[in-house]
């Protein structure tokens, strides 16, 4: 069945704008989220509470976060990305805003938990990217989903400095509630994102559009692959600082070693996409997993010194988000880019739960055994399996090719 479809209200708009708007609200949502664990020590010294109090909420977010992507993209297809991220920018800053009043830990898990995990997912890759994606021509599509991704990941590398400076001068609290403040400036940016696709005569409905992906080789092959994602980079920015301890080496060289990946994270991202329109998308996130696979084996058996860890870093920044670009603009080439929200939602589930996975056995190993091995020779032999998974991905379009509107 033939699937074109007619623009709405946000393909009217510049797709520079979309671009932007949409890259600083990617920004603020990973961003503040990615400050969270600065507030770790000091909020449970003050509460008096255990530090599983703090791990069990930030656990519940992910969980959250990955469970709501699939709503909040159809949300987003059946009601437009700008109502959804501009409601998840309101959700998020009453989330954190509770967060920061939270007294028991029932509360401070229902705030940091499920709210602002619920929150993330409206205004996160799959809807935000989604908008960005359909703004667009097909030949230009990796390029712009590749410049906002890195866009976003700016916040990642700035706004831990910004938090870790407001708590310190004015206090958690304090730090908390204009964090909040922070998360209300995506309600205005999401204005550029208003509009929605629909589906002309002959379209397939959001439920087709699922059942089709559902039947997909490719569309498993992609979410699976998703998942080694996930627990990649959960493993390592939750037990990097860890693991450079156990090295004997001091806590500045892991600080140092997440910035370094944060900053060379934009680097990735815009040379995935840029690359991603010259070349196959699959192949390179082949390419990408099987790279992460040889940054993993290489720290096995390098020693353990300073250079080391922030060589590694540096490898594992520019391999770091360089699948979102990939990977959304590999949904959309496939499926076409009217229920890329949904859809890439769906796929981002499967990462959330490898991030679970990611975090949770990275403590269970070290309790276990006292150190990081199984785990290091885990995201080694999984890298492998990513780059092997997405090798045969069917990437033919199934969709005819539809030319965005002009602005």
């Amino acid at each position: 069945m033939k699937n074109s479809f007619r623009s709405g209200g946000a393909l009217r708009q510049a797709p520079v704008l979309i671009l932007l708007c949409g890259g600083f609200i990617l920004s603020l949502n990973l961003g503040l989220r990615q400050s969270f664990g600065l507030f770790l020590e000091p909020l449970t010294t003050s509460h008096a509470w255990p530090r599983g109090v703090f791990a069990l909420a930030m656990a519940v977010q992910q969980l959250m976060w990955g469970l709501s992507q699939p709503f909040a993209g159809m949300a987003a297809d059946r009601f437009g990305a700008g109502r959804t991220v501009a409601a998840s920018g309101l959700l998020y800053a009453a989330g954190i805003a509770m967060m920061a009043s939270a007294t028991t830990p029932a509360v401070f898990t229902l705030s940091a938990g499920l709210l602002i995990g619920i929150a993330l997912s409206g205004a996160s890759f799959g809807v935000v990217l989604g908008a960005v994606g359909r703004s667009v021509s097909p030949e230009r599509r990796g390029s712009v989903l590749g410049i906002t991704s890195a866009i976003g990941s700016l916040g990642m590398a700035i706004f831990p400095l910004i938090s870790q400076g407001l708590i310190g001068n004015l206090g958690w609290s304090t730090a908390l509630f204009i964090s909040a403040a922070l998360a209300l400036v995506i309600v205005p940016l999401s204005a550029a994102l208003k509009g929605k696709s629909i589906v002309a005569a002959g379209g397939l409905s959001l439920t087709e559009a699922i059942r089709e992906a559902m039947g997909h080789s490719g569309f498993w092959f992609l979410t699976l692959g998703f998942f080694v994602c996930g627990f990649h980079v959960a493993f390592i920015a939750t037990h990097l600082p860890g693991f450079v301890n156990l090295c004997g080496l001091p806590a500045s060289v892991g600080a140092t070693g997440l910035f370094i990946i944060g900053a060379f994270n934009v680097a990735g991202t815009l040379l995935a996409g840029r690359l991603g329109d010259r070349f196959r998308k699959k192949y390179l996130l082949s390419l990408i997993y099987l790279l992460r696979a040889v940054i993993f084996g290489a720290l096995l058996l390098a020693p353990k010194t300073e250079t080391t860890i922030l060589l590694f870093a540096a490898g594992a920044g520019l391999l770091w988000l360089s699948t979102v670009p990939l990977t959304s603009g590999l949904v959309a080439q496939i499926f076409g880019p009217q229920y890329m929200s949904t859809l890439f939602g769906m796929v981002f589930l499967s990462h959330q739960v490898g991030a679970f996975f990611g975090a949770w056995l990275g403590g269970v190993a070290f309790d276990t055994w006292g150190n990081y091995d199984a785990m290091w020779w885990a995201s080694l032999l999984l890298g492998v399996l990513g780059a092997v998974l997405n090798w045969p991905i069917a990437d033919t379009s199934l969709r005819a090719a539809v030319k965005p509107a002009a602005a």
